[in-house]
């Protein structure tokens, strides 16, 4: 069908496939669908399957051009990417650039523009310099645990008196106008929360404090301009809350009863520490290891160019989107929507402020992609049935139940990939120097305050 093509390439890994259909190739296809539509349209005035082709075009004439054109594209299209070696991206598929001029008295000449993976020129991975941050384990972190351990493990019990720190209460509250009339839409029932932990919109732990059950309080409370919140940012409001129950904690002590009653594994509350410092420990080896794989992927990023399609961008940020509804919940876009337009955020502003760490996640995946594949790394058949029995004693199951689920779920692929990209950096990690960096906590590093 084509007697012509001409691929350029253009910025961010697209390409321009500029095609010409012969004037005789576009006679064909319309002579061959005005015999489909002629044999099959129905009109008032003639049998079916015996309208004129002369009369179908002088009532649809502009429409079977149309319909003809798109035809020519599709199968132009198709057999001009069947012979081109850069296939366009699943994301999305070629476009018809601008109004192309389409006649049936002489050559169709068109674009389609569409993205393709990106040329990647192999970085160089030697002398690869790490600084990695200095980070252990303290008494203090152990101690963290344990007392997050043992809130867990209080007993709730109603009180009577007035509300402390570290009391859980439930209130009611609505904001007031300047006439003490309630706002519309500001109030809220039953919502309960831990005094002086600040898991509240309006932040008014201390004015709560004190309250007793069944007890109303009006007050009022400033908001700097920068407030978390953009909704209160820079307003003073007036808030009447009513606490309807209180409740007081009873934490038990650090002692061999808490750690038993935790786990009948542990005997000792010696036994839980050093079950919490060794799974702390494996943490904090887990995340260096991360570190320094990441640090070696920007470094290989550093010394390459590579130009991320658009399509990829959009696919990554449409991702993040859900994974984010899924995280809070959320099923509808514009529930989604309207929660972060709480924050002053709109979905088109989210996405600009997700824009550069997606364009580089990507560039980072591609790049780690093209050195292990040109390192020829593989996952044996007795290197995944290792990993399905390590699985199986971290889960609890069988290795063949975690096989079972990898083959159910069409991930074990996934399983080979990963395996794969553990084997290229433990190599690549054997060779870089590795600096040490700055002293940092265990809770900033583990947070990612790096």
């Amino acid at each position: 069908m084509i007697s012509e093509k001409k691929l350029e390439k253009l910025e961010k890994s697209r390409v321009r496939m500029t095609m010409t259909v012969p004037v005789d190739e576009i006679h064909s296809v319309y002579d061959s669908m005005m015999k489909e539509y002629t044999k099959s349209v129905k009109m008032d005035g003639f049998r079916k399957g015996h309208v004129p082709a002369q009369v179908l075009e002088r009532k649809f004439g502009e429409s079977l051009r149309m319909d003809a054109m798109s035809r020519i594209v599709e199968s132009a299209v198709e057999e001009g990417l069947k012979e081109s070696e850069e296939k366009p991206l699943a994301y999305e598929p070629p476009t018809l650039e601008g109004e192309p001029e389409f006649a049936l008295d002489k050559d169709f000449i068109f674009s389609v523009t569409y993205d393709v993976l990106p040329t990647i020129d192999l970085p160089s991975l030697e002398g690869i310099e790490i600084s990695l941050p200095k980070v252990a384990v303290t008494d203090e972190d152990l101690g963290r645990e344990l007392e997050a351990i043992r809130q867990r493990n209080a007993i709730v019990t109603d009180k009577n008196g007035p509300a402390e720190k570290g009391d859980v209460v439930t209130l009611n509250w609505t904001e007031l106008d300047a006439e003490g009339k309630p706002v519309s839409g500001t109030a809220r029932e039953d919502f309960t929360f831990e005094l002086g932990s600040g898991k509240n919109l309006y932040k008014f732990d201390d004015d709560i404090i004190g309250m007793t059950p069944d007890s109303s309080k009006t007050f009022s409370k400033a908001y700097p301009a920068d407030y978390e919140y953009q909704e209160l940012a820079g307003k003073t409001v007036t808030i009447s809350a009513t606490v309807t129950k209180i409740k007081q904690k009873d934490v038990p002590a650090l002692d061999d009863e808490l750690a038993q009653d935790v786990s009948e594994k542990y005997k000792t509350l010696d036994d839980l520490k050093a079950s919490i410092r060794s799974q702390l420990e494996e943490a904090l080896s887990n995340k260096l290891r991360s570190f320094k794989e990441n640090a070696v992927v920007n470094e290989a990023l550093k010394r390459t160019t590579i130009e991320v399609p658009e399509s990829m961008v959009s696919a990554e940020l449409a991702m993040r989107w859900e994974s984010l509804k899924r995280e809070m919940g959320i099923e509808s876009d514009e529930q989604m929507e309207k929660i972060a337009e709480y924050s002053g955020k709109s979905r088109q502003s989210l996405y600009e402020d997700w824009k550069p760490s997606a364009g580089h996640a990507i560039s980072a995946r591609l790049v780690l992609d093209k050195l292990i594949e040109a390192g020829s790394y593989i996952a044996t058949d007795e290197e995944l049935v290792a990993e399905y029995e390590k699985q199986s004693k971290e889960m609890g199951i069988s290795a063949d139940e975690v096989k079972a689920e990898y083959e159910k779920q069409n991930s074990v692929d996934y399983l080979k990939d990963q395996i794969k990209e553990k084997k290229f950096f433990d190599s690549v990690l054997s060779s870089v120097i590795v600096k040490d960096g700055e002293a940092k906590t265990f809770v900033d590093f583990m947070n990612g305050n790096e």
